[in-house]
C-alpha cells in the first residue's frame, strides 16, 4: 500500500480540501500517513493568505528535498505536489525554484490528481485553470476515514470570490463566486451522517453569499438550504464559515431564529471600524451598516456570540481611523476574533499604494486591538460559569476519565464522564472557564438515549439563556 502525507495550511477549506484529495488517492491505492518520513507522495495544500506565504512553502520544500534524498538512498521513490492557492498564485514558478517537486495543482484541478501525477513530461504536471466543469462532480463519494471518526465535518458549498477587497488575492486563487446545487449537498450531507457526523459545517470564501440551484429549479438562498439540512435525521448542529456582512439576508438571520440545529455562532469579518479604511478596502458596507446587521442578528437570536475578522495597519489608516476599529470593538463586544497586520500581497490593489504603514506603527496597534479582544473574550468565558450548556463530545479529554468537546460557541469545554458517550450531544454544567477552555459537571445526555440511563431533556436546562449578553455584565 502506498502512503500520501497532507500537509495543509491555512482555512478550513484547506482542511476539507485535503480531506478531498485523500479520498482521491485512496482509489488509486494511497493510504494516510502523518508521517512525511514513510510517504511516497507528499502534498502541500497551502494558502496565500498569511505574510509571506509562498516563501515559507520553498522553505518546507526545502526539508522535503532532503528527506526525499534520504529516502532515495534507500531505494524509495517519494513524489512532491504543490497544491492549494499558492500553487496557484506561483504555477511554473514553483516548478522552476523548487525542482523537487513534480506536480503543481490549483484548487480548482485537483481532482486530477491521478492524471498529473501519471504525466511522464513534467511540464504537462502543472494545472492551475479555472476549468469549466464542476470538480465536485469528479470527486469519489467520502470515505469512511478521517471524517467517519469524528462527529464533526467540513461541507464545501461554495468557492471563489466576486467581492474584490484590495487586500486580498481570493478572487485571483479561487476564482469567481460558485455555487454547488442542492441536491449534491443534501447528498454529501447525508453520507456523512451515515458515517457517524453529528455536526456539518458550511464552507465557503463568501458562504453566505451561496445561491444553488435547488430540486424545484429554483435559486435557494443559504437560510433554506440550512432549513433543509436541519430535516435531515441525525444532524445535531450546524454552522457555516467564513461570511460578509453584504450577504447576511432576511431569510439568513430568520434562520438564526428558527433553526435549532444551527449553532448560536456567527464569524462576520469586519476588517475595520472606519469607513475611510472600508472603502479603501472595498468592502462595501460601513461600520454602522455592519451594526445594524449585529442587531438584528442579536434580536433575532438574544443568545448568539460574534466573531470577527480584523485587519489594522492597513495603507493610510491613521490614529483616528484605528480609533473608529476600537469603538467597534467597544460596542459590539466580540466573544472570539482573528486579528492581524496588514501585509502586502503581491498583485492586489493595496500593496501598489504609496502610503504604508511603518511596522512599529502596526505592531502597536495590533497589540492595543488584541487586548481588547482579549478582553472580551475571557469575559464571555467566564460569564458562561453555573450556565447548563450542551456540548458534541467528539474527544477523550487529557486526563483519565474525562471526555472533552465543543460547547455551541466553539469553546473547549471537559468533564469527568463515561467514555461510551463519545459522539453524544451532552449536557454539562460550567464550574470553571480557564484560559484555553470550560472545566464542567456532567448531568446527563441530551433527549432520549440509546446509551441506556441517564438522559437528560434540554426543557429542563435552558442552557443558552443570556450567555451572550453576559460580557456586558462582566465587562
Amino acid at each position: 500500500m502506498k502512503k500520501v502525507h497532507v500537509k495543509s495550511y491555512g482555512c478550513q477549506m484547506n482542511v476539507y480540501d485535503a480531506e478531498r484529495m485523500a479520498d482521491v488517492l485512496a482509489a488509486q491505492g494511497y493510504e494516510e500517513t502523518p508521517s512525511v518520513d514513510d510517504a511516497d507522495l507528499v502534498i502541500l495544500n497551502t494558502c496565500h493568505i498569511r505574510e509571506k506565504a509562498a516563501e515559507k512553502v520553498y522553505s518546507e520544500l526545502g526539508r522535503i528535498r532532503e528527506n526525499k534524498a534520504v529516502r532515495a538512498r534507500q531505494g524509495l521513490e517519494t513524489r512532491v505536489v504543490v497544491a492549494g492557492c499558492v500553487a496557484q498564485a506561483e504555477g511554473a514558478e514553483i516548478m522552476r525554484r523548487a525542482p523537487v517537486v513534480d506536480v503543481v495543482v490549483g484548487p480548482q484541478s485537483y481532482h486530477r490528481l491521478p492524471e498529473l501525477l501519471a504525466a511522464r513530461n513534467r511540464d504537462a504536471a502543472i494545472d492551475i485553470e479555472f476549468p469549466v466543469e464542476d470538480k465536485f462532480r469528479a470527486l469519489p463519494a467520502r470515505r469512511n476515514g478521517a471524517e467517519g471518526r469524528n462527529v464533526s465535518a467540513f461541507l464545501t458549498i461554495q468557492e471563489g470570490c466576486d467581492k474584490f477587497c484590495t487586500f486580498c488575492v481570493v478572487p485571483y486563487t479561487r476564482g469567481a463566486e460558485t455555487s454547488r446545487p442542492v441536491a449534491a449537498l443534501l447528498e454529501e450531507a447525508k453520507r456523512l451522517v451515515g458515517l457517524g457526523v453529528k455536526e456539518l459545517t458550511l464552507l465557503g470564501q463568501n458562504v453566505n453569499a451561496w445561491h444553488g440551484e435547488g430540486p424545484d429549479g429554483k435559486t435557494w438562498s443559504l437560510g433554506r438550504l440550512l432549513r433543509r439540512l436541519a430535516d435531515i435525521d441525525g444532524v445535531e448542529r450546524l454552522r457555516y464559515t467564513t461570511s460578509h456582512p453584504r450577504d447576511m439576508d432576511d431569510e439568513l438571520i430568520a434562520a438564526h431564529r428558527d433553526v435549532p440545529q444551527l449553532m448560536p455562532y456567527l464569524h462576520l469579518p469586519v476588517q475595520a471600524g472606519s469607513d475611510r479604511i472600508l472603502a479603501a478596502m472595498n468592502r462595501r458596507h460601513t461600520a454602522d451598516d455592519y451594526r445594524r446587521i449585529i442587531d438584528r442578528v442579536r434580536a433575532a437570536r438574544p443568545d448568539i456570540a460574534l466573531s470577527s475578522d480584523f485587519i489594522v495597519g492597513f495603507p493610510g489608516e491613521t490614529d483616528a481611523d484605528f480609533a473608529e476599529t476600537m469603538r467597534l470593538v467597544n460596542d459590539v463586544r466580540f466573544a472570539s476574533a482573528f486579528s492581524f497586520k496588514y501585509s502586502a500581497r503581491p498583485g492586489t490593489p493595496a500593496a501598489d499604494r504609496e502610503d504604508q504603514l511603518p511596522e512599529d506603527v502596526k505592531s502597536a496597534r495590533l497589540a492595543e486591538l488584541q487586548a481588547a479582544l482579549e478582553r472580551d473574550r475571557i469575559a464571555f468565558n467566564q460569564a458562561m460559569t453555573g450556565r447548563v450548556i450542551e456540548v458534541l463530545v467528539d474527544r477523550k479529554g487529557r486526563a483519565a476519565g474525562q471526555m472533552a468537546g465543543k460547547s455551541p460557541y466553539l469553546q473547549g469545554v471537559h468533564f469527568e464522564a463515561p467514555e461510551a458517550i463519545f459522539g453524544a450531544v451532552a449536557v454539562v454544567e460550567v464550574l470553571e472557564a480557564t484560559a484555553g477552555s470550560l472545566r464542567a459537571r456532567y448531568l446527563g445526555v441530551k433527549g432520549a438515549s440509546a446509551l441506556g440511563g441517564g438522559a437528560f431533556h434540554q426543557a429542563s436546562a435552558a442552557p443558552y439563556s443570556g450567555a451572550a449578553q453576559g460580557i456586558a455584565n462582566a465587562t
